[in-house]
């Protein structure tokens, strides 16, 4: 029962996580396409995320 419940919340806390993560990979490799959110790239995600790509980008600041 309580494997169960704690399966249930990682899911649900992980949805809107799944989300965020799928929009700001979007907006850092400049692309719509659905592949970038299953491709293991990570080297301009972490400099993204660390430093300021696109400064005149409002959505990614």
């Amino acid at each position: 029962m309580t494997k169960t419940l704690l399966l249930i919340i990682i899911f649900i806390w992980g949805i809107p996580s799944t989300y965020i993560r799928s929009k700001f990979r979007k907006i850092v490799y400049k692309t719509d396409d659905w592949k970038i959110n299953i491709k293991p790239v990570f080297i301009k995600e972490l400099t993204g995320l660390f430093s300021n790509l696109y400064p005149h980008n409002i959505e990614y600041i």
